[in-house]
């Protein structure tokens, strides 16, 4: 009855970690999601959203100008709002959309604004020219994007 009973429970047991062994070897690899923002910079999400006068120029002796051009632009302001995932919601070159984007630096580098899931300095991205919480300058780093766009001057609308 007993060696009957160790069989039983042996057999149950084998099963069991057969049944394991399945499992572990049918599972397929899980992506992590990593929340926004992956990298660091100085600037926050929080100190981009809101409404922005918004104006481009293409020479630099025309930025000046281009700033009071923008003051004009509240008016009718850009909307930058924030993101579902930590970051904040521009549009991207030639999109209808906008997409959600971040602030990313590494090190002491530049910085720039672009996809979270794109490195600092991608095709995609704009260069941070200046910003001060009331003037944000961005220059596309796509030589056509910044042919066709300009170096886009945004001031924050009161």
């Amino acid at each position: 009855m007993i060696a009957s009973y160790r069989v039983v429970r042996l057999a149950l047991f084998a099963a069991f970690a057969a049944v394991l062994a399945g499992c572990a070897g049918t599972q397929t690899p899980q992506r992590v999601e990593t929340s926004m923002p992956r990298f660091t910079s100085p600037i926050t999400p929080q100190q981009v959203v809101g409404k922005w006068g918004l104006a481009a120029y293409h020479r630099p002796e025309d930025a000046a100008r281009t700033e009071a051009q923008a003051r004009q632009g509240c008016r009718q302001p850009y909307v930058i709002n924030a993101g579902p995932s930590g970051g904040f919601m521009m549009y991207l070159a030639d999109d209808s959309q906008p997409s959600e984007v971040v602030s990313k630096q590494v090190g002491t580098g530049p910085i720039y604004i672009g996809l979270p899931d794109e490195p600092p300095g991608a095709q995609s991205d704009r260069e941070v020219v200046r910003f001060d919480g009331q003037v944000m300058v961005l220059k596309w780093l796509d030589p056509e994007v910044a042919g066709r766009y300009g170096t886009m001057v945004y001031i924050r609308c009161p």
